[in-house]
């Protein structure tokens, strides 16, 4: 009987763990290549796989176009899609002014911060008060 038990706690642990690891593996595919969701305290961020955060602009309406273009796009370098990328999810892809394609997520278009200089850095936010951390 002791051993019954100890089979079917064995069995139950399996099962769950399985469960947890599926549901992170079902996570980390609902990104496109070239990102990742950090946890940092009791939030999350978009950043690409280096870890350089990512952010949104007040000024892009959501409607899928890119208002940061020119000397705005030399302070936040647009986080471009390869030709043959595909959206994934609530993350898509939009056209810049200039043919280039972007990521965006739920239609916001998502660009790098010049002065972030290593991984995690969010000297961005706030910038204006129009520029914020990409979260999910």
């Amino acid at each position: 009987m002791k051993y019954k038990f100890l089979l079917l706690a064995m069995l139950l642990s399996a099962f769950v763990l399985g469960s947890v690891a599926q549901a992170q593996t079902q996570t980390q595919t609902a990104l496109p290549n070239g990102l990742k969701i950090m946890k940092m305290n009791d939030s999350s961020l978009i950043t690409d796989t280096k870890g350089m955060t990512l952010y949104v602009y007040d000024a892009d309406t959501g409607d899928g176009k890119s208002t940061c273009n020119g000397t705005c796009a030399q302070n936040w370098p647009p986080l471009t899609a390869s030709a043959d990328a595909k959206p994934v999810g609530p993350y898509t892809i939009v056209t810049r002014d200039d043919g280039t394609k972007q990521w965006a997520y739920k239609g916001k278009p998502l660009y790098f911060w010049k002065n972030d200089k290593q991984p995690m850095d969010m000297t961005g936010d706030g910038v204006g008060g129009k520029w914020h951390v990409a979260k999910p």
